[in-house]
């Protein structure tokens, strides 16, 4: 596929426009051209990067490719949260789903409008929003640029997993080269050399996350983006990863009886949501109580619940852990309510609890089991 870029403006003959030709020995800056070769059609792809520096032509070769209509550009209504937003007529585990895939697991997020959101934010919603809506065609222009970079590589990487599980095809525009290693595109296009490669033979980076054992000293920084805001857990061991010495996901365990563990309060922060750190981080935590590494000696099987959708479907997945239960609804709040005033009357305290329960919310559990035997 060729594609000729020529624009044209007006030449200007202005004082200090003819005093920057005559300085810098420039005719005119009136033309702008650029011709590629781009070889497309020989081998099925999904994500192809256009890449260089500003001013280059990589916006104009977007629109080239297949129109000014493949150019995403999603409108966010700002009197809605984009939890509806994103495919209104859509099913509900689609956009949770799309949201969690491209990191943006933090649910208290899902519940504001796309303009009052952070640009790391926003930059990711717009590629839940594209994942969630799948075009089989769609130019992604600006990606990656006004965020921080550790965001851009890790969203870029999350993106690139959750697109290839759709059928269509896109094109990343991008000014940074820093993503290529994590989208692992199967075409390049550098405006800067003119070079076009088909393939990437570089692996994605590597991350190396330590597993700490440690108390509730840092959890004020994760909890803000727990869903849940609870009491500490009774006689709890928490963990921490950490990358590089930084604090990167948090869990809690304690004992549910001589035999069986219970973890909590898991939090990914979310500069590192979508890079498969959490998942990987609560196997490990639960494999050493599996084999007694914990300050009782015992080995313990845990159980995990939550809410979150994205985490209840990559939980489902993984041949490490079996679903044990799920219960849509909290338990009846009346029954509640009396056990607290009857504990009360006996221990000759005022009833000051209104019972706990009646919420609806889909609470599902999981056991790890460890790696399969036949593994």
């Amino acid at each position: 596929m060729k594609v000729a870029i020529h624009h044209r403006c007006e030449d200007f003959s202005s004082y200090r426009a003819a005093r920057v030709k005559s300085l810098f020995n420039v005719d005119s800056g009136a033309n702008f051209r650029l011709e590629a070769d781009l070889d497309l059609d020989s081998a099925p792809w999904q994500i192809g990067v256009i890449v260089g520096p500003s001013g280059s032509g990589k916006t104009s070769m977007g629109r080239a490719l297949w129109g000014d209509s493949a150019v995403y550009a999603p409108a966010w209504p700002a009197d809605a949260p984009i939890i509806d937003a994103i495919t209104p007529e859509g099913a509900f585990d689609v956009v949770t789903a799309a949201l969690s895939s491209v990191g943006l697991g933090s649910v208290p997020t899902w519940l504001r409008p796309h303009p009052v959101l952070s640009n790391g934010e926003q930059f990711r919603a717009n590629l839940a929003r594209l994942i969630a809506e799948a075009p089989q065609r769609a130019v992604l222009d600006e990606f990656s640029s006004v965020v921080d970079r550790q965001i851009a590589r890790i969203g870029a990487g999350a993106f690139a997993k959750a697109w290839r599980r759709t059928a269509g095809q896109v094109v990343l525009l991008s000014c940074h080269y820093d993503i290529l290693d994590w989208v692992q595109p199967d075409w390049v296009f550098d405006t800067a050399s003119g070079q076009f490669s088909r393939g990437w033979l570089r692996r994605r980076p590597r991350i190396d996350v330590e597993v700490l054992q440690c108390g509730w000293e840092h959890w004020p920084a994760f909890e803000p983006y727990h869903y849940l805001k609870l009491p500490h857990m009774i006689a709890a061991t928490n963990y921490v990863a950490t990358v590089d010495g930084q604090p990167v996901a948090h869990v809690a365990v304690s004992t549910r009886s001589r035999t069986e563990a219970r973890a909590c309060r898991l939090v990914v922060m979310p500069e590192w949501q979508g890079a498969g750190v959490g998942l990987r981080f609560l196997d490990t935590v639960c494999d050493r109580w599996r084999m007694g590494q914990n300050r009782y000696g015992r080995p313990m099987l845990t159980l995990f619940h939550t809410s979150h959708p994205g985490l209840a479907s990559a939980l489902r997945r993984s041949p490490r852990w079996t679903q044990v239960s799920a219960a849509l609804v909290g338990q009846h709040k009346g029954r509640s309510m009396a056990s607290i005033a009857r504990s009360a009357e006996r221990g000759g305290t005022v009833n000051a609890g209104s019972g706990y329960g009646g919420h609806f919310r889909a609470v599902q559990g999981f056991r790890y089991l460890g790696e399969p035997l036949c593994a």
